[in-house]
């Protein structure tokens, strides 16, 4: 995939969901002995349904659009602080 397909995936999709920020890098990764390129989306939000689902649909239309045979999701609890 190149940066502009990953970009396009942003736009589209990540930023329509969560326009109060994210972070995104792309690195590599093993999986099933195999090296690939892979994109790390960190989403940092309250816990609640709608944007549980909301990740949901974004690992759903990744692992579709960049036909991945699967998508790692982790979830844990944060303390959040914006220092300004």
């Amino acid at each position: 995939m190149s940066q502009a397909d990953v970009d396009r995936f942003v736009e589209e999709i990540v930023e329509p969901r969560f326009p109060e920020g994210f972070t995104i890098w792309r690195a590599r990764g093993e999986w099933r002995g195999g090296s690939e390129e892979v994109v790390i989306l960190e989403i940092v939000h309250p816990a609640h349904l709608r944007l549980d689902r909301s990740v949901q649909e974004i690992a759903q239309e990744y692992r579709r659009r960049f036909r991945q045979e699967a998508v790692l999701r982790v979830t844990m609890p944060a303390r959040m602080e914006l220092e300004r």
